[in-house]
């Protein structure tokens, strides 16, 4: 089973503590979330982020069909970094890491995801075809929500980078 990777970068115009603010909000994944995605929080998000927190969300991450998908929050580093991991979901292994680190003028939020399709074969194929370009519809669509919310940082290209 092979693993892939997501590598995203994302510059804002804001104070550090106030993307952490943000980010660190179940709550507010759904704002960043394609409506078409049907994003549902169901448990976990009532608290703020801490250590062995447990999210599940509804997520319709293809037409026609509707899954659970069940995060932990594994690591936390207040203002700096946060990991959740699927306990349960459509991917065999999704590990997210987010970073926020102070650059002139903002912040860079940072993103890697590492990540396994199931199904083997089938899932190899999907990944290009499927998954691939649903992940980046996904990611632009977070982009420019946060840009909507934030406003852009002059002279900062953003970056998207899937293997």
């Amino acid at each position: 089973m092979k693993l892939y990777q997501l590598h995203a970068k994302q510059a804002l115009p804001i104070k550090k503590e106030e993307a952490w603010k943000f980010l660190s909000d179940p709550k507010n994944l759904k704002k960043i979330t394609p409506e078409h995605m049907g994003f549902h929080i169901i448990s976990g998000a009532d608290r703020p982020m801490y250590e062995g927190q447990i999210i599940q969300y509804v997520v319709k991450p293809f037409p026609g069909y509707a899954t659970k998908w069940v995060t932990e929050i594994t690591h936390v580093k207040k203002g700096d970094y946060f990991v959740d991991e699927q306990r349960f979901g459509p991917y065999a292994l999704w590990h997210h890491k987010h970073f926020l680190s102070e650059i002139e003028g903002g912040v860079l939020m940072e993103d890697i995801i590492d990540y396994k399709i199931p199904f083997g074969l089938i899932g190899q194929i999907a990944q290009p075809l499927l998954v691939k370009k649903q992940l980046k519809k996904i990611f632009k669509y977070r982009e420019t929500q946060l840009h909507e919310l934030f406003g852009s940082l002059e002279g900062f290209e953003n970056e998207l980078e899937l293997n």
